[in-house]
């Protein structure tokens, strides 16, 4: 996966302005429906999967495809303006770019941001003779709050 910096950390804070001229620019033409697909990106925090994506767009009287959708959110990840989280389950949007990580739910499924401080220094790590690391990215994985709450009231009721 490639990372480019673009000095602003959320999709959030990039005029769009920026956007299509870097859009315009890798010769990718500036829509309606990837104005739409960013517009509906902007602010979350929940690292939606396209599908989610599509529904919200959907839910809103918005006529585009799913593979639409898919397309452009990959097209926006190759741009560096949104990350694109591979792991179990289907993949994952997150709009923040900033260097950050992540915990994954086993159960739900869900991605979460966590406040543990990134460690640029593992960007410098010596992994082996003639690999050279350009970023690291750590998700760690197991319960989150609500199914942690969910499994101690299923254990309750068995008792």
């Amino acid at each position: 996966m490639q990372r480019r910096s673009l000095g602003q950390p959320r999709l959030d804070g990039i005029p769009q302005a920026v956007i299509m001229q870097m859009l315009i620019m890798n010769s990718l033409r500036w829509t309606r429906q990837r104005k739409l697909i960013l517009d509906a990106l902007r602010g979350r925090k929940d690292h939606p999967t396209a599908e989610q994506v599509y529904h919200d767009l959907r839910a809103k009287g918005t006529t585009v495809s799913l593979a639409t959708v898919y397309r452009t959110l990959r097209a926006l990840a190759r741009q560096g303006l949104v990350r694109e989280l591979h792991g179990e389950g289907p993949d994952r949007f997150d709009p923040d770019t900033s260097p950050h990580y992540h915990f994954r739910c086993t159960r739900c499924g869900h991605v979460f941001d966590v406040a543990v401080p990134y460690k640029d220094e593992l960007d410098q790590v010596v992994v082996g003779p003639g690999f050279v690391v350009s970023f690291h990215e750590i998700t760690w994985e197991g319960l989150c709050p609500s199914c942690r709450g969910r499994e101690g009231s299923q254990n309750d009721e068995g008792r």
